[in-house]
């Protein structure tokens, strides 16, 4: 399974010259970079080992200026190296970046203190001392500090050797049925036309697929893919992948958008998220509030909702909503990252828990629906899913992204329900699910209403379909009025219910 790992650590620390160091190749392309001698777009290299592995390598900007550009390196990233100048320590982006590699879900990784040739032995204890204490209670803490210094190569061998212990006993999970490729790049390529480039997080990429750029769902095909530099007929999930796109020019697609195959993502304005305040964030969120969001590749001008609070003090987690000027597309389990606007910084992260997100009213009883979104029982997770849709119900492919559950898995858990009663499909031909409470509820009320209507027309023998879904039945898709008066029919309510 293809690893991918990313850099970390402040300004002028050293990162891409460690990878340079490492790897062999210069990640800074851009011809101010060079000039200025810091990183400001994302870079990308591999590292091969002895045993034909090869490392997938993602190397992000360092400055508070472009912060945004390496949450969207981070957010196709399966660990990190996180790197700290011996002669400077840690520092302000230091710090913002292991939060934000926290926010991302990232759960492992390394520490490489750079730069020791500039310092003498007792100050390196020292630092690796500071180092160690402030890593202890994150993610990081206990992980191996590897000094080196790339311009002398002292210690590369030994981060060599950390790096292929990590990658050998790592296993990322990956979707295998839905294809994503969060756009972090976008170019023309003398010869071939358009081609765009990121992290493949799941699922695979075949050469002639038949593709869409989310969220505007402009089609295209796929002509040519790369993967580091040799073009492949298969790119798996995992990979740094280019992808030669055919039908589409490069001014029609922007940074952030997602390239998957059509039917697979279904954009929404409204996201239902689990969020988390950094308990060293200045001050709480507030209902209401706009702040900068990033998911993917993208960053967006958002307005989160409390739906049961007036603001979310640091450190609190709470369900609440995302709302976006443009629709967006994403996965059950997404991680989003927040930052504010005065001070510019990063003060709050969390996870999808609907991409389709429900119309909620604050402080009601729907919430305790929303936060049934946070159960880790998948059957839990589709329950709620289909209680909050109410009559519209939620199709099969919609519930794939709603529970980021593999096709047979989904499957599966959807029979079991079906079971119990607790999911019932309305519509064939949609795939469209209703949630089986809800159909109980439709019944009861159906037959209370009838009782009613008889009641001003005893001399009707029965009331015709048509006029119950245009009286009682507004509203309520026609497939799932039927299921509703099929089971009621089976219950023995023929008296009730005279056939059209």
């Amino acid at each position: 399974m293809p690893v991918v790992m990313g850099t970390a650590g402040h300004i002028d620390h050293g990162k891409t010259t460690l990878v340079k160091g490492l790897t062999g190749i210069d990640c800074d392309r851009l011809s101010e970079e060079k000039k200025r001698g810091i990183t400001i777009e994302l870079g990308f290299a591999f590292l091969d080992f002895d045993d034909d592995t090869r490392l997938s390598v993602v190397d992000v900007p360092g400055h508070e200026r472009f912060v945004k550009n390496m949450v969207a390196g981070a957010a196709g990233i399966d660990f990190v190296l996180l790197v700290i100048a011996a002669d400077e320590g840690i520092m302000p982006q230091t710090r913002e970046h292991l939060e934000i590699c926290s926010l991302l879900g990232i759960e492992t990784g390394l520490v490489a203190l750079t730069k020791t040739d500039m310092v003498d032995e007792e100050w390196l204890e020292m630092v690796e001392e500071e180092v160690a204490s402030y890593l202890e209670p994150t993610f990081l803490g206990g992980t191996p500090i590897i000094p080196v210094s790339a311009h002398t190569g002292q210690g590369i061998p030994e981060l060599r050797a950390e790096l292929k212990k990590l990658m050998d006993r790592f296993a990322p999970k990956r979707r295998s049925d839905i294809a994503r490729l969060p756009v972090d790049r976008v170019f023309t390529m003398k010869g071939y036309g358009t081609v765009v480039t990121g992290t493949l997080i799941s699922g695979n990429f075949k050469v002639g697929d038949e593709v869409v750029l989310y969220p505007d769902e402009t089609p295209a095909k796929i002509r040519n893919l790369q993967s580091h530099g040799e073009s492949v007929e298969v790119a798996p999930a995992g990979r740094r992948t280019a992808v030669n796109l055919q039908g589409v020019e490069v001014q029609d697609v922007t940074r952030g958008e997602v390239l998957a195959r059509p039917g697979t993502m279904f954009p929404s304005d409204v996201w239902d998220i689990e969020l988390t305040m950094l308990k060293s964030s200045p001050r709480p969120l507030k209902h209401r509030k706009e702040v900068h969001f990033h998911h993917g590749s993208r960053e967006i001008m958002a307005r989160i909702y409390l739906n049961d609070r007036e603001k979310l003090k640091p450190g609190e987690t709470a369900v609440c909503q995302v709302r976006f000027t443009t629709p967006l597309s994403a996965v059950y389990g997404d991680r989003i990252v927040m930052r504010s606007f005065s001070p510019l910084r990063t003060i709050a992260g969390g996870r999808v828990l609907s991409p389709l997100g429900h119309r909620v009213k604050r402080f009601s009883d729907d919430l305790e629906k929303l936060s049934a979104l946070t159960a880790e029982a998948p059957d839990e997770v589709i329950v709620a899913q289909l209680e909050l849709a109410g009559p519209k119900g939620v199709s099969f492919a919609e519930l794939l992204i709603m529970t980021d559950l593999e096709t047979k898995a989904l499957e599966k858990t959807l029979n079991g329900l079906a079971g119990k009663q607790l999911a019932l499909m309305f519509d064939k031909e949609e795939r469209r699910y209703a949630s089986g409470r809800l159909v109980t509820e439709l019944m009861e009320g159906l037959v209370s209403w009838l009782g009613e209507f008889h009641k001003k027309h005893s001399m009707k023998p029965g009331v015709q379909r048509g006029e119950l879904a245009s009286t009682w039945g507004r509203g309520i898709p026609p497939k799932l009025l039927h299921l509703v008066l099929e089971r009621l029919m089976k219950k023995g309510m023929w008296s009730a219910i005279r056939k059209s």
